[in-house]
């Protein structure tokens, strides 16, 4: 994961453009068509989700109709992403990761057996059924997950335009090795902190909805709820307001690494440091994803259902993306000098293949 995320910011701060942008100089349309289609596609679904499980995580504390809370994140996230500065928009962002510790501090209300953990981080259960590698396909399209990609090139291209002095390394070489490093520890940072919240979260429900024999989960709310009488008020307090804060952050990134992707496809004018009136398409397409993704509440769609379905698309989508990704960023008619290490290059070809290797194991075991 940072491996593929770091090449993803090199990218975008190398080259001053996005990766979307970079496909479209380098790849057949139809194929990136059909990529950004999929993205796009996993977005919205995912967006829907999460302002689901928002609405209903809030209800559990704050009784009222869930609709109207889902209609009400929705139109504040989209205000939020339109109209605010830019960057004290990404500071926003930035404090908003803060609540992703709810899912922590939950771990050590509930207690777990710390022993029985470390056992099977380091020797894993595998079984090999459909069931089993969609599940592992889901958790990598939820993790390593395109949208990651594009919205992380992006915000480089967006501070680099943002900032003066600074240009594409292509036409500034001298600012390459303070880049580059800060990039490389800003990525290892964010993604330990993400995976580190990952795991609390699996360990969460394993140590009490998992042990209690809650396996059917509809809603995030029902996991919410099902965690009261196990773990406690404090418990079921701290996840809840962990799906909101959670769900703030989440959004505004789907939706807008949905944005970035269209908009550099097609050629818009695009960014968030933008007035909305100089990238209008760019930012009705914001408000698109996001308008479209609260409607899919007002559906028979199942919101767990829908958050799996959205990562399985994801984790499939990863493997050709990933593939161009690598092949972009070890050109040198792309990166120039900067075309990548052998150390990187490996790192990023074997997450690719490892990608690939669970989603073939999906398919084969399905057809088996």
């Amino acid at each position: 994961m940072c491996a593929i995320q770091m090449i993803s910011a090199e990218i975008g701060r190398v080259t001053g453009k996005g990766i979307a942008a970079n496909m479209r100089r380098f790849y057949p349309r139809s194929l990136l068509y059909a990529l950004v289609g999929l993205l796009v596609l996993a977005n919205v679904i995912n967006i829907g989700a999460d302002l689901g499980a928002m609405g209903a995580a809030l209800q559990l504390i704050l009784p009222g109709p869930q609709w109207l809370y889902v209609a009400a994140f929705a139109i504040l996230i989209v205000l939020l992403e339109v109209f605010m500065r830019y960057a004290r928009y990404v500071s926003v962002l930035r404090w908003l990761t803060l609540s992703l510790f709810a899912y922590v501090a939950t771990v050590f209300v509930v207690g777990v057996p710390w022993g029985t953990v470390a056992f099977h981080l380091v020797v894993p259960h595998v079984e090999w059924t459909a069931a089993y590698f969609t599940i592992v396909v889901a958790i990598f399209g939820t993790t390593i997950s395109p949208y990651l990609f594009f919205w992380q090139a992006s915000e480089e291209v967006e501070d680099e335009e943002g900032d003066p002095a600074a240009e594409p390394l292509l036409k500034a070489p001298a600012q390459a090795p303070r880049q580059l490093q800060r990039i490389r520890l800003d990525t290892m940072v964010g993604m330990g902190v993400s995976n580190l919240v990952a795991l609390f979260i699996v360990l969460t429900t394993a140590a009490t909805l998992h042990a209690h024999g809650v396996t059917n989960v509809e809603t995030s709310a029902d996991a919410a709820k099902a965690l009261k009488p196990i773990a406690g008020e404090l418990a079921f307090a701290v996840f809840a307001l962990g799906i909101v804060g959670a769900g703030l952050l989440a959004v505004p990134v789907l939706a807008g690494s949905a944005a970035y992707a269209l908009g550099e496809t097609l050629g818009w004018r695009i960014g968030l440091a933008e007035p909305a009136r100089r990238a209008p398409a760019f930012y009705l397409a914001i408000a698109g994803a996001t308008l479209v993704g609260a409607l899919l509440n007002f559906s028979p769609l199942d919101p767990i259902k829908a958050l799996i379905f959205s990562a399985i698309v994801n984790g499939v989508a990863a493997v050709p993306v990933m593939a161009m990704i690598m092949i972009m960023a070890s050109r040198r008619e792309v990166m120039g000098e900067f075309a990548l290490k052998p150390w990187l290059k490996s790192l990023g070809w074997l997450a690719t293949a490892v990608m690939t290797a669970a989603a073939v194991g999906m398919f084969a075991t399905w057809n088996g």
